[in-house]
């Protein structure tokens, strides 16, 4: 048994089944009388745009536009796609917003509206509001990003920003509107994914600027007065759950964390390694949450309890890593942050191997999906006089785990239902 491309295999089965290009034809409205606009943001923007186009009658009009991050597009016919930053926003995103929210104002009660929703969207479709400059809502989300705060705070920050999110793009559209969204957030909460363009919000002006107070102290002056103003009413909240803004709006989650994390256990079963799905909610930071599934994997090998080997225990959701002062230049997201933290913990225990790696292809802001651990991992580090504990605590996992060759490179998946984890024990 070749244990890592058993972990690296999972991981794409994982993938595949968050797939736009296997789901979105299901969940797809019929043809209007008038047009069909299509619009979208996210990572997996590209490939839900030409599902989308694969599957529409080829007698049907059809057109659009949708932003996914750089080097995240693919060939299309009908609906352009546009790359642009992230995960702190740019002027092509923010160009690509402004159009989307025109064309979405154009349409009449006899059109359709299909909103293209995945995670990454809310960088993606940035539109701040005309009071706030884009240099302040790149600011605010490169020090939000910093801080550590989870990414549902994130957005609601950024949805009381934004000229289109927070439920504001369904809002501006009077034709019918079916949102198709890939969820990328613990819980699934549509409102949460990519900051909810079509979606209800029960966040307030009052919520973002406590988020602020206790993340980004600093906040430049424009957010803050923008948040001022709606806290005292003088610009317009974002529409409520049952507001009638939102009447003609249809959300849909068509692929979610745990449907992959089921399709990562099915894999394992099939090869008589019993799977144990531990969840696709775990948050927190990633090298304390390494530190909790150290514990387990000590008790299972030590007493076979809970459970006894050979198991893979599964997982997903989305850690955090909050930046130590002077770590900026660091190298590494959530995943390689998680397995370094682990590597400590475990100290190459035998016959366990594990893997973390984002759905997306993309770990952090580096070219790799995750990572693997292996059980002589420490040994080969220390070979090269490489110090996990020293790699730990420079935010630079990426630098440990490429050094040893045990990156998981994939290059963009085009999809994004968070991370993948997998511990193996033997």
């Amino acid at each position: 048994m070749n244990q890592r491309q058993l972990l690296i295999d999972s991981f794409h089965a994982a993938v595949a089944a968050a797939d736009p290009l296997g789901i979105v034809a299901a969940f797809l409205p019929a043809p209007p009388p008038g047009r069909t606009l299509v619009v979208g943001a996210g990572k997996a923007a590209a490939s839900m745009a030409r599902a989308v186009e694969l599957a529409w009658p080829h007698d049907a009009p059809l057109e659009g536009v949708v932003v996914t991050r750089y080097a995240h597009g693919m060939p299309t016919e009908h609906i352009r796609v546009i790359e642009a930053g992230h995960p702190v926003p740019d002027a092509a995103g923010e160009g690509a917003a402004a159009e989307i929210l025109a064309q979405v104002r154009a349409l009449t009660p006899d059109d359709r509206l299909i909103v293209l929703v995945s995670g990454g969207g809310s960088s993606l479709l940035s539109l701040p509001v005309a009071a706030v400059p884009m240099a302040d809502l790149k600011a605010v989300t490169k020090a939000l990003l910093h801080s550590g705060a989870p990414i549902t705070q994130m957005n609601i920050v950024r949805k009381h920003l934004s000229q289109i999110q927070g439920g504001r793009l369904g809002a501006a559209c009077r034709a019918p509107v079916t949102a198709l969204i890939i969820s990328d957030v613990t819980g699934d909460d549509p409102s949460a994914i990519a900051s909810g363009p079509t979606c209800s919000d029960a966040s307030t002006y009052q919520d973002a600027l406590d988020i602020l107070g206790r993340y980004v102290p600093g906040a430049p002056a424009s957010v803050l007065a923008h948040l001022q103003a709606g806290v005292h009413g003088a610009v317009d909240e974002t529409p409520k759950p049952g507001s009638a803004a939102l009447a003609h709006v249809r959300n849909t989650v068509i692929a979610t964390a745990h449907q992959s994390l089921q399709a990562g256990a099915e894999f394992f079963r099939q090869r008589g390694i019993a799977p144990v799905v531990l969840g696709d909610t775990v948050t927190g930071e990633a090298s304390e949450v390494a530190k909790v599934y150290a514990a387990l994997v000590r008790e299972i090998r030590d007493h076979q309890q809970p459970f006894r080997p050979p198991l893979a225990l599964i997982s997903g959701g989305e850690c955090t890593v909050t930046l130590r002062p002077g770590n900026e230049a660091g190298r590494g997201g959530r995943c390689a942050e998680f397995l370094l933290s682990l590597t400590l913990e475990l100290g190459g225990m035998p016959d366990v191997y594990a893997l973390a790696a984002d759905t997306d292809g993309i770990d952090g802001t580096e070219d790799n999906a995750g990572a693997v651990l292996m059980p002589d991992t420490p040994m080969r580090a220390a070979a090269l006089g490489i110090s996990a504990a020293e790699m730990l605590a420079g935010n630079d996992g990426y630098s440990y785990f490429s050094a040893l060759g045990d990156l998981v490179v994939t290059g963009p998946t085009r999809t994004n239902v968070n991370d993948y984890r997998v511990i193996l024990i033997l």
